[in-house]
């Protein structure tokens, strides 16, 4: 297991890093403004499960070569991105289908299931989880104790906890705005149509970074 010290020293690391607003924070707010708190929320499971695939490719000591090659970082920028742009596009396209209440029960409405499982893949194609995982939890590593690939898994479930509860209260702050605004029905497709915008927005940004940690 990770010494106490160091799990609590990155702990706090990885809090002072998720706490600053990023990518997942953008997809997340657009996801709620779309969708209403339960998207957002479920949209938060599915991204935080979507780091799992990449701590184990961390854990089995896959992810150095998966963040050093430059083709599998591309291909999964930009599947990523692209995805990314078609939730966007999607939640525009259908911004008049979401604008009940959030105790009705619309009939256009994403299972929860897909929602989690969109959720999932824009967190499973994000290069830069890999590198960044890659890049810091093995400062944290008592190498002396044994079991890296245990103490690797410990942190990334550390993030992936911290993360979960964090972004969880981005959902619930932008659906409460959404929530609150739905007391003027037109201006509910025009925040569906906000978060849609700033999914496209984000997958073009995503589109163009490096795979420089």
């Amino acid at each position: 297991m990770v010494p106490a010290g160091l799990a609590g020293a990155f702990a706090l690391a990885a809090l002072a890093l998720i706490l600053l607003p990023g990518p997942s924070v953008l997809f997340v707010v657009g996801r709620s403004l779309a969708l209403g708190r339960l998207g957002g929320l479920l949209s938060v499971l599915g991204n935080a499960l979507g780091m799992l695939p990449a701590i184990t490719l961390v854990a089995l000591g896959v992810g150095t070569l998966v963040a050093q090659s430059v083709v599998v970082f591309t291909i999964m920028k930009i599947a990523g991105a692209a995805y990314l742009v078609y939730l966007g596009v999607q939640a525009i396209r259908h911004r008049n289908d979401h604008t009940a209440s959030e105790t009705d029960a619309p009939r256009r409405r994403p299972s929860p299931l897909r929602l989690v499982g969109e959720g999932f893949v824009v967190g499973a194609t994000n290069p830069k989880t890999i590198v960044f995982f890659v890049a810091v939890l093995p400062q944290f590593v008592d190498y002396a104790a044994g079991s890296i690939p245990l103490q690797l898994t410990e942190l990334g479930l550390i993030f992936f906890v911290i993360s979960l509860v964090c972004d969880s209260v981005w959902a619930l702050a932008a659906g409460s705005a959404r929530t609150w605004l739905s007391r003027h029905p037109r201006s509910l497709p025009r925040l569906s149509a906000a978060g849609g915008a700033m999914m496209i927005g984000l997958g073009g940004a995503l589109a163009f970074t490096s795979s420089k940690a």
